[in-house]
């Protein structure tokens, strides 16, 4: 097994391959380039690995050797092995897998396509005409296991994470100024994304949403050419992406009193977030979470303006594990643990009247959570 060196790499192939061998499988061929990112620190557009019980190959092309060679020289190099191809991906992880003595490997089911999966299985089968040819290769369909391991943070994500956090509440405290009667949706997404890269993000984590007015009942509006006006409410929600981890925030802002309407919906949606929050804890499934703040919007009579999930894992992806939700098609409902991170986000959405989110990232500790951006909700 791998030995953990002073970088988190080591010890998250290790984890990986223990559960290859759990799994009875002898190698995972890993194309999702998240999790190649997550397992060997290569961050590029295109590269494979494949995680062996004893040894991981990285295969990259000549666009990022440079790139690779550095990743490399932070492991052993029993440890990790890299690769240059010169053709194509495929030809040589078939290749590989040849040379190897590998039976049954796992695949990404959830990332790799029919075709390419067709294809694979067609180059790793036996010569028919060689009686003396090894038994071909398995490719074994696979879920979740580079995934499952993501959605708990090492030490390292979580330095990474509280920083990425603390970034992103400083912009949310200085957005009162960008939220002026006059100014466009784009015009004020454009300040919130230019003081995003200024706090020392990457990128923004996703296109900024500036819904204001009606377009504040619409949950994943983007922002156009409408001009705030007094009186409404403006969603903001907004994310930044930090040393290739991602946080995610949203406030909703008045201009001026809000109507009436719009302040009932505040007040019950503040509530859900609190009693949310309050929910967190080890132990506890992901759907009694979301129920603790769909309760609150269903004594509201706000039960059927709130129809999207409660939140949503945050990592190298803004969402990943684990989906906080009862929809169907939800990820399994299995407990949150420590080092979970993971938005809290209730909303209601009323046409005519508008719409309010208040959104928050948490992690999960032994005893309950810790927020981790630190913002007023009425800022």
């Amino acid at each position: 097994m791998i030995s953990d060196r002073a970088n988190p790499f080591g010890p998250r192939l290790a984890v990986v391959q223990r559960n290859i061998v759990a799994a009875g499988l002898d190698a995972l061929l890993v194309t999702n380039l998240v999790n190649v990112r997550y397992l060997t620190g290569f961050s590029g557009t295109a590269g494979v690995a494949v995680v062996f019980r004893d040894r991981c190959m990285l295969a990259v092309d000549f666009r990022y050797a440079s790139v690779a060679r550095e990743v490399a020289a932070i492991f052993p190099t029993h440890v990790l092995q890299l690769t240059i191809v010169s053709g194509g991906f495929d030809d040589a992880v078939t290749s590989l897998l040849h040379q190897s003595d590998a039976a049954r490997v796992g695949i990404e089911g959830a990332s790799m396509t029919v075709s390419r999966l067709q294809a694979l299985t067609a180059a790793l089968a036996p010569v028919i005409t060689d009686t003396s040819a090894p038994p071909g290769i398995t490719l074994v369909p696979t879920e979740r296991v580079v995934e499952r391991q993501r959605a708990v943070k090492d030490r390292f994500e979580l330095e990474t994470l509280r920083e990425a956090a603390r970034r992103l509440s400083g912009v949310a405290r200085r957005l009162r100024p960008f939220v002026a009667e006059g100014r466009s949706e784009l015009e004020v997404a454009a300040a919130i994304d230019a003081a995003v890269r200024a706090a020392g993000f990457e990128r923004p984590a996703f296109e900024t949403i500036v819904a204001s007015g009606p377009n504040s009942a619409r949950p994943h509006a983007r922002p156009g050419s409408r001009r705030l006006a007094a009186g409404e409410g403006v969603v903001l929600d907004f994310g930044g992406v930090y040393d290739g981890y991602c946080v995610d925030l949203t406030r909703t802002l008045h201009l001026g009193p809000p109507m009436l309407e719009l302040l009932r919906l505040a007040r019950a949606v503040r509530e859900a977030h609190a009693a949310a929050i309050a929910a967190v804890r080890p132990g506890i499934v992901p759907s009694e979470i979301d129920r603790a703040a769909r309760d609150v919007l269903v004594r509201h009579g706000l039960g059927e303006a709130f129809g999207h999930g409660t939140g949503h894992g945050l990592g190298l992806e803004v969402h990943e594990d684990p989906r906080i939700s009862k929809l169907p098609g939800a990820l399994p409902n299995e407990p949150v643990v420590p080092g979970m991170v993971f938005t809290i986000e209730p909303g209601a959405y009323v046409d005519g009247i508008g719409g309010v989110r208040i959104e928050d990232d948490v992690l999960v500790t032994e005893d309950g959570c810790e927020v981790l951006t630190d913002v007023p909700i009425d800022l």
